[in-house]
């Protein structure tokens, strides 16, 4: 469930299994930037389609007239459902401006939203440069233009990703993964960093979480990487760590390696 916050101006997301995360929405100063970057790209697009365009001038200068028209139209509206939905809600200048297209409820990006929502731009352009809908955005709890109104999703800021703190996270805590350096680099191998990512951001949300919520979560996420890594060494079967300190022991060989091999 996404409750808008009035003080923050974020999106508040509520999981049935009691985690809550907010996201910031975007405002429409922000979008419109991203807009013109858009603008910029698309221009360049249809300048280049006009160079195929010019043969046909033979079949008549008319044809040639409505072919441009239609391109006109047709362009920015197949740019934007096609960077939107290969991105993942991003354009071009959503990127640049780092912002991101997410259902307004939570819930996975679905294709017919991307469609949609970029079909409905039309209607906001209106009457020029984005008034109406920068208007409906403006006024809106939850900063949607029309489009985002038709296909529930809504546009919000996408955070650098902070530098994890291992040094905190797994202070005063030994690790007994580090002395099994073939287990180590099974699953450095064969974990890849967006579940490495995923797994980083449970501890460092476990306070949050509701008792039976990060139980069942740290469960899911060690078996995971138990059935990843296998074969253990035998003093780790028959549950030997805990799953909450498996996931840990796990995150700090997985990011150690990978920060040393970046600052290498």
């Amino acid at each position: 469930m996404a409750v808008p916050s009035e003080k923050s101006r974020a999106l508040l997301f509520r999981l049935p299994e009691g985690v809550t995360f907010a996201l910031q929405l975007a405002g429409p100063v922000t979008r419109f930037l991203a807009w013109v970057v858009d603008l910029l790209a698309t221009m360049v697009a249809l300048q280049l389609i006009g160079y195929f365009v010019l043969p046909l001038l033979v079949l008549g200068e008319d044809f040639a007239t409505a072919v441009r028209v239609f391109l006109f139209f047709a362009v920015p509206i197949v740019y934007g459902i096609a960077f939107e939905w290969l991105w993942r809600g991003q354009t071009p200048g959503k990127r640049a401006l780092r912002l991101r297209v997410v259902d307004a409820g939570g819930l996975r990006l679905r294709f017919h939203q991307v469609f949609l929502r970029n079909i409905l731009r039309a209607v906001d352009l209106l009457p020029g440069f984005y008034l109406l809908g920068g208007a409906c955005c403006a006024l809106n709890r939850r900063a949607q233009r029309l489009g985002d109104l038709a296909a529930d999703t809504v546009v919000v800021r996408t955070a650098r990703p902070a530098v994890p703190d291992l040094a905190q996270l797994m202070a005063g805590k030994y690790n007994s993964l580090r002395a099994h350096p073939a287990l180590a680099a099974r699953l450095r191998n064969r974990i890849p960093p967006t579940e490495a990512s995923l797994a980083l951001q449970a501890l460092l949300r476990r306070e949050t979480l509701d008792a039976q919520a990060r139980v069942h979560l740290f469960a899911t996420l060690a078996a995971r990487f138990r059935s990843a890594a296998a074969p253990w060494p035998e003093e780790f079967a028959d549950g030997a760590l805990a799953d909450e300190q498996l996931v840990r022991n796990c995150v700090d060989v997985l990011f150690r390696a990978r920060a040393a091999a970046a600052g290498g």
